[in-house]
């Protein structure tokens, strides 16, 4: 179950500085995918073998430049919610400020991990200045540049020793079942496909008890399945945060997102694909989860046929492109219309996702399907692909192609291999990995 860190503070701190410098830190193992605007303020950052995710709350509120007290309090109270550790930055240049004292009476009364992170140290003097913060309560002020970079090895060192520990029998528990998330913007149905799932028979679900967050983790077993949905409990109860929906729905999909093998997204037949629909299609992404997209709500839709159909397939597959290997199922939460169906088909993405090919089988084909189309030669050099092998206890299927030039073979290529391999085998709702290496 990955860990996240929030960042907070008030406006002009340098919050999203801080998070580029500490996401690019060791280069964080975060791909750029075009096309949506917010990913930036998520990503995920590896530190001497620690691994976590950290989203900038300031970069996802409507007015974060109205120095609102409401959109304040609104992301610490957010991030005090969902993150388990929050770095609380505040300016070294102009010391402590209403707003701040405001925040770090939240935080301290809050339970969870805070970090005091005095930014703006561009300088010596600076530095003296940040011996004031100490009177926020919350301990030892970490005085960092991010902009030059200063204290951020320091600042990472101390975010990691404070994160909470895993629990390791938990993690071995979890690990023996697949793990469904169900995700998509905010009224798309999400709530009533859980229901209709869980229904009102109550003893079929078993929440666990000790996970950090209240229930993340509800397991299901009838009708011969047996899984875990991912974060239930904050579908079932209204938030007393009166949020803003996009950024609240973002922040909670990260966390089902990163706790799950398959990811059921759901869109709202009623309203098409919307930009936030790309966004958490894109953290699923990110995060190689396995996907089926859900459109729900198909009994209020006039036309329901085949034409209709085929062109929404279409329309999706074509705004989720290049990944489109991925099953569509249109469904109805409330009539309870093909929702068994839902669940059939993740179990399968998820025998997908933990697929092998047999080495032997794999050369055979894939070397031919590389004879009839070579990749391009660079430079008058011919590329030359000898060999194909498939990595076991991978987190997605992932296959390495030794060749003489790896550094030569184009996206374009690659594709073209992984467009084979689905060809010949079944990875529907999975994301492949390949990699190069040279022989």
């Amino acid at each position: 179950m990955g860990q996240l860190v929030a960042i907070v503070g008030r406006p002009n701190v340098g919050k999203s500085t801080l998070f580029n410098r500490l996401t690019q830190s060791r280069r964080a193992i975060v791909d750029d995918t075009a096309g949506t605007t917010r990913d930036r303020q998520y990503g995920k950052v590896d530190w001497n073998g620690r691994d976590f995710s950290i989203v900038d709350t300031g970069g996802w509120v409507v007015n974060s430049e109205d120095i609102f007290e409401s959109e304040i309090n609104k992301q610490v109270e957010l991030a005090i919610e969902q993150a388990d550790e929050i770095l609380f930055v505040v300016d070294a240049m102009n010391g402590v400020t209403d707003l701040d004292d405001h925040v770090a009476k939240i935080l301290r009364r809050s339970k969870k991990p805070v970090i005091l992170v005095a930014n703006k140290v561009d300088s010596n003097e600076w530095l003296y200045n940040t011996a004031e913060f100490y009177k926020l309560g919350l301990g030892e002020p970490y005085p960092v540049s991010a902009v030059s970079g200063f204290g951020t090895g320091d600042l990472l060192d101390e975010i990691v020793k404070k994160l909470p520990e895993t629990d390791e029998d938990e993690a071995a528990r979890l690990d023996a079942l697949p793990k469904f998330a169900i995700v998509g913007r905010p009224n798309a149905g999400k709530s009533s496909l859980i229901n209709a799932f869980i229904g009102e028979d109550r003893h079929i679900v078993t929440d666990i008890a000790g996970t950090t967050r209240d229930s993340i983790y509800t397991r299901y077993n009838k009708f011969g399945f047996d899984f875990y949905l991912v974060d239930t409990a904050g579908i079932r109860k209204k938030n007393k945060v009166n949020e803003d929906i996009e950024y609240y729905s973002v922040i909670r999909s990260i966390r089902a997102i990163e706790a799950s093998d398959v990811c059921i997204l759901m869109i709202d037949a009623t309203r098409g694909i919307e930009a936030q629909d790309a966004n958490i299609f894109s953290l699923i992404q990110k995060n190689k989860k396995g996907l089926i997209v859900c459109v729900n709500k198909w009994d209020l839709v006039d036309d329901k046929s085949q034409d209709a159909i085929t062109h929404f397939e279409e329309a999706i597959r074509s705004r989720f492109a290049p990944f489109t290997d991925f099953p569509i199922i249109f469904t109805s939460a409330l009539t309870k219309q093909r929702i068994h169906k839902v669940l059939e088909t993740a179990m399968e993405v998820y025998e997908n996702r933990n697929r092998h090919v047999p080495t032997a089988r794999l050369n055979e084909i894939m070397l031919e399907a590389i004879g009839a189309y070579p990749p391009p030669a660079n430079k008058g050099k011919f590329i030359k692909i000898k060999y194909v092998t498939q990595l076991r206890d991978q987190r997605i299927p992932t296959f390495v192609f030794f060749c003489n030039l790896p550094q030569w073979v184009k996206e374009p290529y690659r594709r073209y291999l992984e467009n084979k391999i689905r060809e010949n085998w079944d990875f529907t709702g999975t994301p492949i990995s390949i990699f190069m290496r040279e022989k």
